[in-house]
């Protein structure tokens, strides 16, 4: 391995600090952090403080009216979505558990949504999607079943409209999607996500390091 040189040393040794920063960075309020406990008693993951951030900045970016989210949980993402979205933008929320979804609907109106403003729809994913509106949506967050990421990358691009955005939750896998050795069947579809959003012609991609690797990209016109 070659010689860092003194900037690259000081990168190096500083990335892991510089990354918790900037995932705290945002501080959350008491919504937010009751759904964080209602996720963390049901044994479910949620997104960063940083990744939320994140997806709040695309949706007021995109000046987001309709957003449609795979993967509900107990609201943390919803409520960032909902927080970067136009004051009569709706958010359409898929989740198989609909458990999970009352928890998220207790989250929102905590943090002061309206109940008009989310469209709750239990089921998998893949039944759905099909069901949703060509073109009608300008942002598609993806955080359900890995094994089926390159399934919703095809449904984002039917349901998108120019110019929208789809995202990608955890990406990162813990590390395991850039560990040379064996890995099990969802982290070599990410891998085969990570490809094909890259190789796209119809995408502009970017990769951001928050939370567990949020992989972005915006459906050319």
């Amino acid at each position: 391995m070659r010689q860092l040189r003194g900037q690259e040393r000081v990168i190096t040794a500083n990335r892991q600090t510089s990354w918790a920063f900037a995932d705290a960075f945002v501080a959350e309020d008491d919504a937010l952090r009751w759904a964080r406990d209602r996720a963390r008693d049901a044994g479910l993951p949620s997104v960063s403080p940083g990744t939320g951030a994140a997806l709040r900045l695309l949706a007021a970016t995109a000046d987001a009216k309709a957003v449609a989210e795979i993967g509900t949980g107990t609201g943390v993402s919803g409520i960032y979505l909902l927080e970067g979205m136009r004051p009569d933008g709706v958010l359409t929320t898929v989740d198989l558990e609909p458990e999970r979804q009352q928890f998220a609907k207790q989250a929102f109106r905590a943090a002061g949504f309206a109940g008009n403003r989310a469209r709750f729809i239990p089921g998998r994913a893949l039944d759905v999607l099909p069901r949703l509106a060509d073109g009608g949506y300008d942002l598609v967050f993806c955080d359900g079943d890995r094994l089926e990421s390159l399934d919703y990358l095809a449904e984002s691009l039917r349901l998108l409209r120019p110019g929208g955005l789809v995202c990608f939750e955890g990406v990162f896998a813990d590390g395991r999607t850039v560990d040379s050795a064996a890995q099990p069947a969802e982290v070599l579809r990410l891998r085969e996500l990570l490809r094909t959003v890259r190789e796209s012609q119809e995408l502009l991609p970017t990769l951001l390091p928050v939370g567990d690797g949020l992989l972005c990209a915006v459906r050319r016109g």
